[in-house]
């Protein structure tokens, strides 16, 4: 009987707590479908359904375009982090040559500094490599990630040294090794950091501020931010919270189709040592 009253009072908790972080995304979509003076009510259903919001969206910025760009850069930025880092991590975790632990160690202290401390260095490279208003100044400063080389060299570390080992007696070069023998294993390390590699890319608005000044070149978050405080939206919070909706459908979707391979790999991988 306790045991009873102790889980109905866990699974009443965790819907509470559930409830309390999805009713803010949820009254966010249908605030987008109400009419412009009901977007203000706490009420979650709208009187009367419009896509009016959206349509706002549309006509005053080239929200198509801007899509069209973030999807571009982030999928870019996603697939050369897969790679890269995964080389790296590989190296660090298999290859032995002298200073790879000080190498290891550099890209650990990386990961402490503020993104601000390199901002100002990085964009006088933009202007001196000619890359401003560009997908470069976009896609290659975050072409090789730091945590995802630590991902990846954990992960590796796990699989057994004898698969590695065989493959080199096969011929198999050491990309040959990485591709088909380390990637087929670390499925849920792939998932996991190519999802938090898009999703960071995607969210990101500081750095596409300062090297993007072309609306045709504008990233997504970058468009909405300008649109929701830039006088844009000319103060209708319908329009701001379609545009912000918009914005959040693709990262959501991701995670929802790759959220179990996240979660095991976030249990296992990512917590070796």
């Amino acid at each position: 009987m306790r045991m009873g009253i102790l889980k109905i009072t866990f699974y009443t908790a965790l819907i509470a707590g559930a409830v309390t972080f999805i009713y803010p995304f949820l009254w966010m979509i249908l605030a987008t479908l109400k009419p412009e003076p009901e977007v203000a009510s706490l009420s979650l259903l709208p009187s009367k359904v419009t896509l009016q919001s959206y349509l706002e969206v549309f006509r005053r910025i080239p929200i198509g375009r801007a899509f069209f760009n973030s999807l571009f850069v982030s999928t870019s930025v996603t697939g050369s982090v897969l790679v890269f880092s995964s080389i790296t991590g590989y190296a660090l975790s298999r290859l032995r040559f002298k200073g790879r632990e000080l190498i290891f160690a550099v890209i650990l202290f990386t990961m402490m500094l503020p993104f601000q401390i390199t901002l100002i260095p990085m964009y006088v490279l933009m202007v001196k490599f000619g890359w401003v208003n560009s997908y470069q100044a976009l896609i290659v400063p975050g072409m090789i990630s730091a945590f995802g080389i630590l991902v990846f060299r954990q992960a590796f570390r796990s699989i057994p040294q004898d698969l590695v080992d065989s493959a080199r007696i096969d011929g198999c070069s050491e990309l040959r090794i990485i591709f088909q023998v380390m990637w087929p294993l670390s499925k849920p390390t792939l998932v996991t950091v190519g999802i938090i590699t898009f999703m960071n890319t995607w969210n990101d608005v500081l750095w596409p501020i300062i090297v993007i000044r072309k609306q045709s070149m504008m990233t997504m978050p970058q468009a909405v931010a300008l649109f929701a405080v830039g006088g844009q939206a000319d103060a209708q919070m319908g329009s701001i919270l379609a545009a912000a909706t918009l914005l959040a459908i693709p990262v959501v979707v991701a995670y929802v189709f790759f959220q179990r391979h996240f979660i095991e790999s976030m249990a296992t991988s990512g917590l070796k040592g």
